[in-house]
């Protein structure tokens, strides 16, 4: 696999079919994500240093073996370097995280992901040059937070400031093109796709109308979005 290694880069890269995926530590999140991964058809590695983890995912991975991923040579024999990806999903030792991940890129694994547990270690994860850090305790948390509120539909975190709200059309806004609403304009917030009743979506422009019973979906700043039905 390593004549398909590429260079590192900071930005979001999909798969491609030559692509293999690395995932280290197979807890709920971890396994998850092997498992969707595995689904799609891509070539996944678990690693656990759990035994039954393994032999319950043995035969749905690619392959997946017991072992210590904090240790430099337990990686080379497992030929890590030769991944396009990886993921570290430990979340039970941040210890364990950190080393993990330093070893992965000093490896030169072209593209590491790594959860964060806390806010402090996802900086230490940052400042050691991991790639990507994903929060995904605190994104959920916040998600259902919004969910249990009643008003929205669907939130999504989307990073860099900004967040994704599904929600129902506000009456407020109904009944004339959103270009003459001034939605935009007054709360910088796009509402970028509209949903019908009859449950058929479409894009949104300034010469949509929104009738009641539609739903949309509003992308902006994430402090604005979060107060998207308070100011409605």
């Amino acid at each position: 696999m390593a004549e398909h290694l590429r260079p590192r880069r900071r930005g979001i890269t999909s798969l491609g079919r030559d692509d293999s995926v690395v995932v280290v530590g197979l807890g709920r999140f971890g396994q998850a994500l092997a498992l969707e991964l595995a689904a799609s058809g891509v070539d996944v590695l678990g690693i656990d240093s759990d035994e039954t983890i393994v032999q319950d995912l043995n035969g749905r991975l690619t392959q997946v073996v017991r072992a210590d991923a904090t240790r430099e040579e337990v990686l080379r024999q497992l030929d890590v370097a030769d991944f396009t990806h990886a993921v570290v999903a430990i979340g039970s030792s941040m210890e364990a995280s950190i080393l993990t991940s330093s070893w992965l890129l000093r490896l030169a694994v072209p593209h590491v992901w790594a959860k964060a547990i806390t806010a402090a270690h996802g900086q230490i994860l940052t400042q050691l040059g991991v790639h990507h850090v994903v929060y995904p305790e605190n994104d959920m948390g916040r998600r259902v937070a919004h969910l249990l509120r009643g008003t929205i539909a669907d939130y999504l975190d989307l990073g860099g400031g900004f967040a994704m709200v599904t929600a129902a059309a506000p009456e407020a806004m109904t009944g004339r093109p959103l270009d003459k609403v001034g939605f935009r304009k007054k709360h910088n917030l796009n509402v970028v796709a509209v949903r019908q009743p009859d449950g058929s979506w479409g894009h949104a422009t300034g010469e949509t109308v929104l009738a009641k019973g539609d739903t949309i979906i509003v992308v902006g700043p994430a402090a604005v979005a979060e107060r998207f039905m308070e100011m409605t």
